[in-house]
């Protein structure tokens, strides 16, 4: 057994069945309130010995020896040309379109949305990002996050919050029984909880003054991301206010590995 998951588990031991500090109502071991996390995205590297937790991309692998969670795009394609593997994997018709056209994230102009419009499509998906899900189970990750759960504030309003929620609701139902917990990324005005979300993990909530939103949820389980270019104020304000009560960490906005010149990471 991989040494943060053991350690994990111990403490789920300690606390008994009924949930505690470290585990969720279900059972499950979630990433300790406070621990130093590594954000990893851009690409795999060895953490420094303080840190507590990794995430790294569901494409990657999960750090032996300790908690890791694994990152899925769940709400749109990935980039690098995933979008016409999925078409051929899955067609066309689980992508939300308009005018015969892809509806893209702006943001990231290699990223087509998914169509979560109907029951039906969302069903299909589900099925899809689970297999997702269960692979980062299989490799031996302790958690998964779940991006843009927030696709349909940039759908042209072909989707809605309802559409998300729903969704949403499937792939922690999908996360759940492959025995993992899931983190809430982002979209502070979705309550999380009520949908079965375990933690969460957000994105300058300093910067828009909305950590008491997810802390007020989910406590300490909270792993706050701030970024270089918005300058440190904001990071520093944090930990000012609540370093050791939730995960605080700084990094440069493309999370590169720590080999490129741009690569910054702090905690508090």
């Amino acid at each position: 057994m991989r040494l943060g998951l053991a350690l994990a588990l111990v403490a789920a031991l300690l606390v008994g069945c009924g949930g505690g500090d470290d585990t969720s109502p279900d059972g499950l071991a979630l990433p300790p309130v406070g621990a130093v996390v590594d954000y990893q995205l851009g690409g795999r590297y060895a953490p420094a010995d303080d840190v507590d937790v990794v995430t790294r991309d569901s494409s990657s692998i999960p750090d032996p020896d300790r908690y890791s969670i694994c990152y899925v795009n769940g709400f749109q394609t990935q980039p690098g040309g995933s979008r016409d593997v999925f078409v051929v994997l899955h067609g066309v018709d689980l992508l939300l379109q308009e005018g015969g056209d892809d509806v893209i994230d702006p943001g990231w102009p290699e990223e087509t949305l998914f169509d979560i419009s109907t029951p039906e499509k969302r069903d299909e998906l589900a099925e899809v990002v689970g297999d997702w899900i269960r692979t980062c189970a299989n490799d031996g990750f302790d958690a998964v996050e779940v991006d843009n759960l927030d696709s349909w504030t940039r759908s042209r309003g072909l989707l809605t919050q309802d559409d998300a929620e729903a969704f949403a609701a499937l792939l922690v139902e999908a996360a759940h029984d492959a025995g993992l917990p899931i983190g809430q990324k982002n979209s502070a005005e979705i309550d999380g909880p009520a949908l079965g979300f375990d933690f969460a993990v957000t994105e300058e909530c300093a910067v828009y003054e909305e950590c008491d939103v997810y802390t007020d949820m989910y406590g300490g389980h909270v792993i706050e991301i701030e970024y270089t270019d918005n300058g440190r104020e904001a990071f520093e304000q944090a930990c000012d206010d609540a370093a050791g009560d939730r995960s605080i960490l700084l990094r440069d906005r493309d999370v590169v590995p720590d080999d490129d010149p741009a690569y910054v990471f702090e905690h508090c």
